[in-house]
């Protein structure tokens, strides 16, 4: 099955603008609301991490799948985490910037760090001039062929979803976050923050040991911290990567189409839907970052033309892993056996 998503004619660029003051009814966030998903998704967390220590020291060995629900429920508090960086969960900055950093210990993600390279990834999304920042790698055809020999075996190592859904996560979470990599020369803030989020992982780590024992700790956090990432790098993957995103170069680059057009509406089952916030309706987020996650459903309930730009099923993102080049001439994602078809 071809992972071509259908999708109604584009909007006009004019009602694509006009999308932005549409929209801007949704961005006030409702505070008990905010607080209410925030202890839905803090207390099983802990609930679920506690099972799984007991299960492991009973050896009630069914019981350690809760470490795939604590997975899960650690990917909510990120999400969680990912709206305080866009302002958005509380609306008020010193609330927001404290629980995302409070969350940033938890998922290992130095708040400060990650909300200026977030930031910089949605000033940027679906521009060929500004790759690097907060994104993944996608190289263009014309690009990918101008590559030595060894240069593109390693980009292909790079994109091999054993790489990128496996190691990546260990890497980024484990290793890349402990340093503020990209950003070494913009001043202290990135610093301040990495390093105040090393210091708050290691003081919790230690109390965890101390209390939890060393083995145990890490037989049920490290696969729930690399559960999770994976899943959170598969989200934010699925969300570019599929075959009729939009990239476009100079002044061609307009930043409406290209949040509406560039990201997807990843049309999750209800349950995965609430489990991850209803990232999937990315290109709403992406057209406004400011949208509480709770209250993105209502834009598609009472703007269902927007429901169908960019829509991928469950089954259809599972296909776009193999989508790994940008073809400039048919402005669209292809795989490397596309690319050779079309070269030979």
């Amino acid at each position: 099955m071809n992972a071509h998503v259908h999708t109604p004619a584009p909007l006009a660029e004019d009602n694509v603008g006009a999308w932005l003051k549409t929209l801007a009814k949704y961005r006030q966030p409702r505070i008990g609301r905010s607080a209410f998903e925030l202890i839905v998704t803090a207390v099983p967390f802990v609930g679920f991490w506690a099972i799984a220590y007991f299960s492991l020291v009973y050896g009630f060995w069914y019981g350690l799948a809760a470490i795939i629900a604590a997975a899960a429920f650690l990917l909510r508090l990120f999400m969680i985490q990912h709206d305080c960086g866009h302002g958005s969960f509380f609306a008020r900055r010193g609330i927001d910037d404290w629980t995302g950093r409070v969350i940033g210990v938890l998922t290992l993600t130095p708040y400060a760090y990650w909300r200026r390279a977030h930031a910089a990834h949605h000033a940027s999304a679906g521009n060929l001039d500004e790759r690097g920042v907060g994104d993944i790698t996608t190289l263009t055809v014309a690009e990918y062929r101008a590559l030595s020999p060894m240069n593109r075996l390693g980009y292909r190592l790079y994109r091999h979803p054993l790489v990128m859904f496996g190691i990546g996560p260990a890497w980024l979470f484990l290793f890349k976050q402990r340093l503020p990599f990209g950003m070494m020369n913009c001043g202290a803030l990135p610093w301040v923050s990495t390093m105040g989020t090393n210091l708050a992982v290691v003081t919790l780590a230690g109390l965890m040991m101390w209390i939890v024992g060393v083995g145990p700790f890490l037989m049920i956090h490290l696969p729930i911290v690399l559960l999770s990432g994976a899943a959170g790098i598969w989200l934010f993957y699925v969300q570019h990567q599929f075959e009729d995103t939009h990239w476009s170069i100079g002044d061609d680059w307009q930043f409406p189409k290209a949040a509406l057009h560039g990201a997807s509406h990843y049309d999750l089952p209800l349950a995965l839907r609430w489990l991850t916030g209803n990232i999937g309706i990315h290109h709403v987020h992406h057209l406004s970052s400011r949208i509480p996650y709770y209250r993105l459903p209502e834009v598609l309930r009472d703007h269902p033309q927007l429901a169908g730009i960019g829509r991928i099923s469950l089954w259809q993102s599972l296909q776009c892993v193999r989508l790994v080049l940008w073809d400039d001439r048919r402005q669209k994602l292809v795989s490397f056996r596309e690319s050779a078809a079309a070269a030979a």
